[in-house]
């Protein structure tokens, strides 16, 4: 997902969704206070999960494995400005709507800030989609093994496992102990830079009951005699997580034990930790990992020994986890462009002025009407079909003009809609929200401007 951007695309949230909101149990009041900016889980409509990925478009695609995958994620955006991931499973998966509906509603109860949040489903026909909170920042897989800058800091990996453990505790807490294939790809980051579980691992992900799609290597030793998934399977599971944070690499377990039982825990570390990490931590880190890989699932520790084990290791608490992993917390202004800047200030002459200057040479559009034009006597003309992101991206300026911040949010919207790439739709878009009042919101289209510029930049300086 590394710099894939984030689509702000229009979604129907109509009477028909309200009624199909699914009731689930209350919450415990520590626990809603944890996550009480969730909306409740409820049951979408396929075409509200169409619009939110724009007819889930290649582009939308972020789950790891790719287009060719049999269960894809799509990135996506509501009307409200949320952001979600939406799972569509392959057609031959869940054969039981009804089934399919039980689980999802199970899983959708839960609500705790270690867990990406489901935030509902869609069953319509053959159609089985999820909808979980959107992570934007990586997978452990990609921040632990494919590191562009540096590699993962130790603290950062003891804060991993400890929020991963607790997520555990949690889920079992909940009665919801079975976790389908825990790996690296599970894990994501939130926008502080926490670690979070997909909730998507809490379901089967086939009929037939296929839980992993790992290496055998990988495998617990129980579901490969009988094909089961226990509660011990997700300890084990763990433990091959702790191996990874430990070592960089993805080490079969068995080759892992060898090397821990052999007490060479030099060959186990990852050489771009040596000065960061102490002999007493790497040991018992390596102690933990040996009592989940354990072969026998009644000899593995539970989530809450985990937890209880994991907690005095914890290092520089005060320290968040956005600066250990060196993600960016909001767009500073030395980053912007002059365009981008200007959208901060929400200084519409300055924006006009760039506009006009640039001639929307992205949209390719020559022989539209001048802005001034749209601003004076237009602004208000009904488009019907027409196409062009540069008319939408004029009308939502003119809307701005005259204090319209909701329908200028409508005309960025479609013109991204239009074309998915273009910067300026995304800069309009956080104009307008900032007008609206959503301030987290109009950051998260700011900083998507400045990756889709950035990235035109170099494309442009390659040519």
């Amino acid at each position: 997902m590394g710099g894939q951007c984030f689509k702000f695309i229009p979604c129907c949230w109509n009477s028909q969704m309200k009624a199909a909101v699914l009731e689930t149990p209350d919450i415990d009041n520590e626990e809603k206070s944890e996550v009480d900016n969730l909306p409740a889980f409820r049951e979408f409509t396929f075409e509200q999960l169409k619009k939110a990925t724009s007819g889930f478009a290649v582009e939308y695609i972020v789950s790891e494995q790719g287009e060719k995958a049999p269960n894809i994620v799509y990135k996506g955006k509501l009307e409200n400005q949320k952001r979600i991931a939406v799972k569509r499973f392959n057609r031959m998966a869940w054969p039981d709507a009804q089934q399919f509906l039980e689980e999802a509603r199970l899983v959708g109860h839960l609500r705790n800030h270690r867990l990406v949040n489901l935030l509902g489903c869609c069953c319509e026909g053959d159609e089985r989609l999820l909808v979980a909170e959107y992570m934007p920042n990586e997978t452990l897989a990609k921040h632990l093994f494919h590191w562009d800058a540096q590699p993962m800091k130790w603290v950062m990996r003891l804060r991993v496992v400890l929020h991963l453990a607790q997520a555990l505790e949690y889920c079992t807490s909940k009665g919801r102990a079975l976790y389908h294939d825990l790996n690296a790809y599970r894990i994501l980051f939130d926008e502080d830079g926490n670690p979070r579980i997909s909730t998507f691992g809490l379901m089967k992900n086939s009929r037939d009951g296929k839980s992993y799609s790992t290496n055998l290597a990988f495998t617990p030793p129980e579901y490969i005699r009988n094909g089961r998934v226990t509660p011990e399977s997700a300890i084990y599971s763990f433990g091959t997580l702790l191996i990874d944070l430990l070592s960089g690499k993805h080490i079969p377990p068995s080759h892992a034990l060898d090397l821990i039982r052999d007490r060479n825990l030099q060959m186990l570390t990852d050489s771009c930790l040596e000065v960061q990490l102490s002999n007493d931590d790497g040991t018992e880190l390596a102690r933990l990992a040996s009592r989940c890989l354990q072969s026998e699932p009644r000899e593995r520790p539970n989530p809450k020994s985990l937890v209880a084990s994991l907690t005095p290791l914890q290092k520089e608490d005060e320290v968040p986890s956005s600066v250990l992993m060196g993600i960016p917390h909001g767009t500073s202004g030395s980053s912007l462009s002059p365009l981008g800047e200007a959208c901060t200030r929400r200084d519409l002459t300055a924006i006009h002025e760039i506009l006009e200057s640039i001639g929307y040479k992205d949209d390719g559009m020559t022989n539209e009407l001048s802005f001034q034009m749209w601003t004076d006597q237009m602004q208000f003309i009904d488009v019907g079909t027409m196409v062009s992101p540069t008319i939408f991206a004029r009308r939502s300026l003119s809307y701005l003009m005259s204090d319209k911040p909701q329908n200028a949010i409508n005309d960025a919207m479609q013109a991204q809609v239009v074309s998915p790439v273009w910067h300026i739709a995304c800069y309009l878009q956080a104009v307008a929200l900032s007008a609206l009042g959503m301030d987290s919101e109009a950051q998260a289209a700011l900083k998507e401007g400045t990756t889709l510029e950035s990235k035109r930049s170099k494309a442009v300086g390659q040519k």
